[in-house]
């Protein structure tokens, strides 16, 4: 009989134990099932690129070849160092990038990481195409050295769409030696479009080219900017000035500038395929307006060190602002959010990484970063840092983003643009055809 008791206390001892054992497998309180819906959601577990699940994330820019190529060091140094993270490279020039990228939103099938601009990312957002990264900033997302003004650059509404790959100004970058041959001694900070004017006309007969042309609505809403005024209205419902003289006054400044011969013609522009081609690296024109991101490539291969200049006055500071120069997006149709989110914060964070992006996407956000990379750019790198840090005490603030149609509007712009170069419509009629039309897409 005790035998038996004994037996019957035992069997009792080790189902207890074993009931004690699954409980709590995972010593924290939770469940198995609890765990995984954290991961998923973000709230704790490992991260996707953490962990041992193996993950394909597709990411897509834009660029030259230059940005494709470090872009692509920087993907396989990442995968070093999570092997159990694959990604896929697609990428493209300008135009054909957001073409192809239009029908990959309409299918639901963007890719993990994108590459936005502030032209588009209204409308992305607007679609519901893109994720909201404030659930992954300060989490995947590492922000104690990037202030709250750069984070904030890629909001719409309560939500932030982009994240901020850095920021740029605009500026003149020009050759000092072709300019000496024009017989110009420099540019002044503070020189304004009637010094413009006259140092194109000693370009012209020097035979050479002062500048290359504008984007149009870049400058020209640089241009509003000082007039008090922006292209688009803050509520994005609109144009952002009422008075059509704005746009007579600028445009016939252009168009006087082709005229003249200070500016090619478009299809002497056309003509010119690759930035080995441009006027400037050809000695042919003494500048180029442009955002200080591009100053770079540039000066990498023109025949002669280049130079930034500010933009023109009067009211330089009210134009100029900084703006993210590009972000990368999360799309809502990703499968791993939380994995992309990691490797934007690779991009933005990682010191070594950055050493190869060399601030070809803006001026890094990160204090750090930025710090690290002070002692090993080159001169020209370390001109651009300067000229942006300057540019911080000497512009206002951005404004709203572009509204949704936006890019539609650019497009537009750029055609009528082209038109009034060519003097095929004038300053006046395209300013009221580029408004009824402008206002007619940002209506909708």
């Amino acid at each position: 009989m005790k035998k038996v008791m004994y037996l019957l206390f035992g069997i009792i001892f080790v189902l207890v134990l074993a009931a004690c054992s699954g409980e709590d497998t995972a010593g924290d309180g939770g469940s198995d099932s609890d765990d995984k819906n954290a991961e998923q959601d973000g709230s704790g577990g490992e991260s996707d690129s953490g962990g041992e699940e193996e993950v394909t994330l597709r990411i897509a820019w834009w660029g030259s070849q230059p940005r494709h190529d470090y872009t692509n060091e920087v993907i396989d140094m990442y995968m070093e160092k999570h092997p159990n993270v694959k990604i896929e490279a697609e990428y493209a020039s300008w135009d054909d990038y957001w073409q192809k990228l239009a029908p990959q939103a309409a299918a639901n099938e963007l890719p993990d990481i994108i590459q936005m601009d502030l032209s588009y990312l209204t409308q992305y957002a607007e679609n519901n195409q893109l994720a909201d990264l404030n659930k992954y900033i300060g989490k995947q997302i590492d922000v104690s050295n990037i202030a709250d003004s750069v984070v904030d650059g890629g909001s719409v509404g309560d939500g932030i769409y982009g994240f901020n790959l850095g920021v740029n100004a605009l500026g003149f970058h020009y050759d000092p030696a072709t300019l000496k041959k024009a017989g110009i001694d420099s540019i002044p900070e503070d020189w304004t479009w009637d010094d413009y004017k006259e140092m194109s006309d000693k370009a012209v007969e020097s035979g050479l080219f002062f500048d290359t042309g504008y984007k149009a609505d870049v400058f020209f809403n640089y241009y509003l900017r000082t007039k008090g005024s922006r292209l688009y209205a803050e509520d994005g419902s609109g144009l952002g000035y009422d008075d059509d003289q704005l746009f007579v006054d600028f445009f016939t400044m252009v168009q006087d500038q082709v005229e003249k011969k200070a500016t090619p013609t478009p299809d002497y522009l056309a003509q010119r395929t690759g930035v080995e081609d441009n006027p400037v690296v050809t000695e042919e024109a003494i500048g180029i307006w442009q955002w200080s991101n591009q100053f770079v490539g540039l000066d990498e291969i023109a025949s002669n060190p280049l130079e930034m200049a500010p933009m023109p006055g009067p009211n330089s500071s009210d134009g100029l602002f900084l703006k993210p120069s590009m972000f990368f997006s999360v799309a809502e149709n990703s499968e791993h959010k939380e994995a992309a989110a990691e490797f934007i914060d690779f991009f933005i964070n990682d010191v070594e990484a950055n050493k190869l992006i060399k601030g070809d996407r803006g001026v890094p956000g990160s204090s750090e970063v930025k710090e690290a990379l002070k002692p090993v750019i080159s001169e020209a790198q370390a001109q651009v840092f300067e000229y942006v840090e300057w540019a911080e005490q000497n512009s206002s603030p951005m404004g709203a983003p572009d509204p949704a149609g936006a890019g539609e509007v650019i497009e537009l712009f750029d055609t009528i643009a082209e038109q009034i170069s060519y003097g095929e419509v004038s300053p006046e009629d395209a300013a009221k055809s580029f408004r009824s039309q402008a206002e007619s897409i940002l209506g909708n």
